[in-house]
């Protein structure tokens, strides 16, 4: 299942070469086009002479993670976050560093060695650190060196007949996902793009939108399911198995009415189940591609996963079947008309 090895393979943010190389193979003797931008982004095209709405369709290659900063006398890693992340999971995770995926674990202080004050809050990333059983800096500099970037060792598993856990599920859903559905034929020219650096900024989708100017942009992506039983019910903001989330709006884009109605309207037409996105908090590509040039016309479709932005998420296998159909049927039925 490429969904596997997508989960499977490291790409921070900035870094997401390993990614790419995956998705290329997947896809290459499915288009008609296929290229790597200046920024990183993967393009690929079905049918770019044909009439009709130029379609995009975007998902981004990136995963938060951590980003060496410094090598302490000890040989110890010091590190940053890249993206958005919550530092209480850190503790004792596995993780892969640089291109050569060197193995290592964050550690901190022993609870027996801190004070009470500190076991009650989070260990600050002034505290934590990677060690690789290196004995000092100088043999540790001969396997690392700052700016490396570093990702979690999760392995995806399925875990009962429709549910996995993996890591990464933000967005490596939407990128496998995307890639399927270069398998089939379209009567648009839809244009497959793979992007960079969403969750340092949603750097990589702008420079592709401006490229191709579509007529109308579809985003695929993962996003969070807190339907856990010590949160309210009106914070889920998605639910496993309930199908794919539309977003109404979120912080960075008020979706367009239009292509929110016919995504609607195509699920109800092919009887796919799907839900709401119930919160408005984050955003996504659809915010950067929204805005550039003149205006793109942009909607949301995510996948709901728990624990997202840790080391580890959970997704349903159905609510990936469902938003796949979903986005095929809409494709297989977009109105040739402007926007």
């Amino acid at each position: 299942m490429l969904l596997e090895k997508l989960s499977n393979a490291g790409a921070v943010s900035g870094r997401e070469k390993e990614v790419r190389k995956l998705i290329r193979e997947a896809i290459e003797d499915n288009v008609d086009q296929l290229k790597t931008d200046v920024i990183g982004n993967l393009i690929a095209v079905k049918g770019p002479n044909k009439s009709g709405p130029r379609i995009m369709l975007a998902a981004h290659m990136d995963e938060v993670g951590l980003m060496i900063s410094e090598i302490t006398a000890d040989g110890l890693l010091k590190f940053k976050p890249v993206g958005g992340f919550d530092k209480r999971v850190l503790v004792s995770k596995r993780v892969n560093i640089g291109d050569k995926n060197l193995p290592g674990i964050i550690g901190a202080r022993p609870i027996p060695l801190q004070k009470k004050a500190e076991r009650d809050k989070p260990v600050d990333y002034d505290n934590l650190y990677i060690d690789i059983g290196a004995k000092n800096k100088e043999n540790a500099e001969k396997l690392v060196s700052p700016g490396d970037m570093v990702s979690f060792t999760t392995e995806f598993k399925k875990i009962s007949a429709n549910r996995a856990l993996g890591k990464a599920f933000d967005d490596r859903v939407g990128c496998s996902i995307l890639a399927e559905l270069t398998e089939y034929d379209y009567d648009n020219p839809v244009y497959f793009v793979f992007t960079v650096q969403e969750e340092v900024g949603l750097r990589g989708a702008g420079q592709a939108a401006y490229r191709l100017k579509p007529d109308l942009a579809l985003v695929l992506e993962g996003t969070s399911a807190a339907d856990v039983p010590e949160n309210k019910e009106f914070r889920y903001s998605t639910s496993l198995g309930e199908g794919p989330a539309l977003t109404v709006r979120d912080r960075t884009i008020v979706v367009n009415k239009e292509l929110l109605q016919e995504l609607i309207a195509t699920a109800e037409e092919n009887n796919i189940p799907y839900q709401f996105r119930r919160t408005t908090a984050g955003g996504n590509d659809a915010g950067m591609i929204n805005l550039t040039g003149e205006g793109i016309p942009a909607a949301v479709i995510s996948l709901p996963c728990r624990y997202i932005h840790s080391p580890v998420s959970l997704l349903d296998l159905d609510d990936y079947a469902n938003m796949k159909n979903l986005i095929y049927n809409y494709l297989l039925a977009i109105k040739r008309k402007e926007f």
